[in-house]
């Protein structure tokens, strides 16, 4: 009886042990999710109007935008994005949406655009280089390649006809 009594708590520890260790393994595998910029609320977004809101009402409603258009202030995006990442890896984007509202000079919305993830583009660069059009020279071609070019004819040089 004494050894059944001695070997409960033993088997336990042991039990404990693998389960803080395979919890301890598989927390590395949990995804976590990330959330970015504008929380849309569907109600909102889709009270906007062309024709009936102005720039103060969407302001009211939606809030300050994401950013306003590079070009002018006739354009207010409002971006939501939400990511998923696995461990160390990078974050890759599942759900995304972009609402654009335009305005016409007046101030009152022109147009309102919803996209989403089928605009993300995915750039994947080549090596440490990038590729460009044009001449591929070699190191020494780039410093000595001028020598004797100048004050040639033709190589608009002052002076020449």
């Amino acid at each position: 009886m004494p050894n059944s009594i001695m070997s409960f708590p033993a088997r336990r520890a042991r039990l404990v042990a693998l389960g803080l260790a395979v919890a301890i393994a598989t927390s590395g595998c949990a995804q976590l999710k990330g959330r970015q910029g504008y929380v849309v609320d569907p109600l909102l977004t889709e009270a906007i109007t062309p024709g009936v809101d102005n720039r103060e009402s969407v302001e009211k409603t939606l809030g300050r935008p994401t950013f306003v258009g590079q070009f002018s202030n006739n354009e207010y995006y409002y971006v939501s994005r939400e990511t998923r990442q696995l461990a160390f890896a990078k974050p890759r984007p599942v759900e995304q949406q972009v609402l654009r509202v335009r305005f016409d000079a007046a101030g009152n919305v022109a147009a309102v655009d919803r996209t989403g993830l089928e605009l993300v583009s995915k750039i994947s660069p080549e090596g440490d280089k990038t590729p460009t059009l044009g001449r591929n020279r070699s190191f020494f071609e780039d410093i000595f390649g001028n020598i004797g070019a100048v004050g040639a004819p033709g190589a608009g040089a002052p002076g020449g006809p």
